[in-house]
């Protein structure tokens, strides 16, 4: 039985799988959770890719009457996908290495916050302007006369 930590993360990824499909992070987010499936094999990598591509086409595809049901259903075979990864790891020293993988993995692949993806528009700037957009920056900047 998994931690309730490594519960928590193997969630989260079931949740980004789902979130990223059919968006411009899919791409980035199905490669990298291809190879952390894959663990080095090529053919499981491969395998891992095709079914992440069959999610994301069953979520495409599905109608809007029954898109919540789908969503649900793909984020808990996802879920359970990443959990039995997890489980069937030899110690806690491997799983342990795994979940950190999986961790920066989500980390890497998770939109930015509202407010912070460095999107700016109808802005008009009259007079001295300073203006930066970005993530984590720091910015010192006076006006006037120095002392």
């Amino acid at each position: 039985m998994l931690a309730e930590a490594m519960t928590a993360l193997a969630a989260a990824g079931g949740s980004a799988v789902v979130q990223a499909a059919g968006t411009d992070a899919w791409e980035g987010l199905r490669s990298r959770l291809a190879r952390w499936f894959g663990r080095g094999d090529a053919a499981r990598q491969r395998g891992e890719l095709e079914r992440l591509e069959r999610s994301a086409a069953e979520l495409e595809a599905a109608d809007p009457g029954a898109a919540d049901r789908v969503r649900t259903r793909q984020e808990a075979v996802w879920t359970t996908r990443i959990e039995s990864l997890l489980e069937d790891l030899g110690d806690d020293e491997q799983r342990v290495q795994a979940a950190d993988q999986l961790r920066h993995l989500l980390e890497e692949a998770a939109p930015a916050p509202a407010g912070e993806a460095g999107l700016v528009s109808g802005n008009t700037f009259n007079g001295p302007t300073a203006f930066q957009a970005g993530n984590h920056n720091r910015q010192d900047v006076r006006f006037g006369p120095q002392p």
